[in-house]
């Protein structure tokens, strides 16, 4: 039977891929083993791993989340995703556009300039 930690590294590592995973686990120390521990199991193991709403609805949500609240720092990780959960550029571009009436143009202005970024870099290091 898997725990729901077990489920939370599955789920992880299938959204944001084996690459980010094992960085963020060899970057990993007692410090912040316990904040690791809460985010795998819960963000991963209980919400990303519920079949309640789709992966690429997800995706959709918490980059909108993200920007609305600017935490713009996770957002290429996020753009980055959304090559596993099914979110197109347009699905994206979508959610950004509900950020800047709901939560305010310089924000989904600056997420949109993070996307377009992390899209340009994805597009180079796949034609490599």
């Amino acid at each position: 039977m898997k725990t729901r930690f077990d489920q939370g590294m599955k789920t992880r590592r299938e959204v944001l891929g084996d690459a980010h995973v094992d960085r963020a686990e060899a970057n990993k120390s007692e410090l912040d083993l316990g904040f690791q521990t809460l985010i795998t199991e819960s963000a991963w193991g209980n919400v990303w791993s519920s079949d309640a709403i789709s992966r690429r609805e997800r995706s959709m949500l918490t980059l909108a989340l993200l920007a609305a609240t600017g935490n713009f720092e996770e957002i290429p990780m996020h753009v980055r995703a959304t090559a596993n959960t099914g979110a197109s550029k347009s699905d994206v571009m979508e959610a950004f556009q509900h950020v800047a009436i709901y939560a305010g143009v310089p924000k989904a202005n600056h997420a949109i300039k993070l996307a377009k970024a992390t899209y340009a870099e994805m597009e180079e290091t796949s034609d490599e």
